[in-house]
């Protein structure tokens, strides 16, 4: 990678990169505390649909990381944005939490369960069955099926939570229909995310825990990739994808000194 640009700009998840479990993972504050102090451009990214930059952004400065509102992009505004560019004004039947109805709302989006344009699955602790039938109902009945993200399983201090790609499944066998994910690793939201902050993509940086969200995500948008191992991909894992990040590290600690 040593003909690539400087990096002027940088994107990072935030579930196995800044935090885990609720609690800063070391290097975490100081590397944010450098991004402010550089004036770079960057995003803290999340496939997380269920909360709103704003909810983020007062979770995250209550575990000592002050990420500016601006500054958060989730799977939920990527949604919005897709559903936006495609189809202004129009109308969706919405299982999630308050980030997507939020995004949406914002957007212009009419919530609706009558002949809606669009069903959108997002991430929510409280899935109902009675949800997911009308959900396949709506799809069976002409509504295109979109989902914020395709991680099937999610964190928690108990263990891993069933999650939107678990669900998205369970309707996509009901009914036949693929959901178009519009989260990490669709690199529509890495760029869309760019052109939030008016990044350019040769002189940018994704740093992730997985291989298959972060790092892809990052290759497929053009930018320098980082694989932390403080997350989900442990170093015996890399060897089993076939492409590669540009560089591994322990945590968010070694890439202070980068910014």
């Amino acid at each position: 990678m040593a003909d690539r640009k400087p990096i002027d700009s940088w994107l990072t998840d935030m579930d196995g990169v800044l935090i885990h479990e609720g609690v800063p993972i070391p290097g975490a504050d100081a590397f944010i505390k450098k991004l402010r102090e550089s004036g770079k451009p960057f995003l803290v990214l999340t496939n997380n649909s269920i909360y709103t930059p704003r909810d983020l952004h007062a979770r995250l400065l209550r575990m000592g990381l002050d990420v500016p509102v601006d500054n958060i992009w989730t799977s939920a505004l990527a949604t919005a944005k897709f559903l936006d560019d495609q189809r202004p004004g129009g109308t969706a039947y919405v299982i999630g939490e308050a980030g997507l109805t939020t995004a949406l709302h914002d957007v212009g989006y009419i919530l609706t369960d009558h002949e809606p344009d669009y069903v959108v699955l997002g991430e929510t602790r409280t899935y109902s069955f009675e949800a997911m039938t009308k959900a396949v109902r709506l799809i069976e009945g002409g509504a295109r099926f979109i989902a914020t993200n395709p991680d099937e399983t999610g964190p928690s201090a108990e263990g891993p939570l069933p999650a939107t790609g678990a669900v998205a499944a369970l309707i996509t066998k009901a009914t036949g229909r693929k959901p178009y994910f519009a989260g990490k690793p669709n690199p529509l939201m890495m760029r869309t995310g760019l052109n939030a902050i008016g990044a350019h993509s040769e002189t940018s940086a994704m740093i992730g825990d997985r291989m298959d969200t972060d790092v892809l995500a990052g290759i497929e948008a053009g930018m320098q990739t980082f694989l932390v191992l403080t997350g989900l991909t442990g170093p015996d894992q890399v060897e089993n994808f076939p492409y590669r990040p540009s560089k591994i590290v322990n945590s968010i600690a070694d890439l202070v000194d980068r910014v």
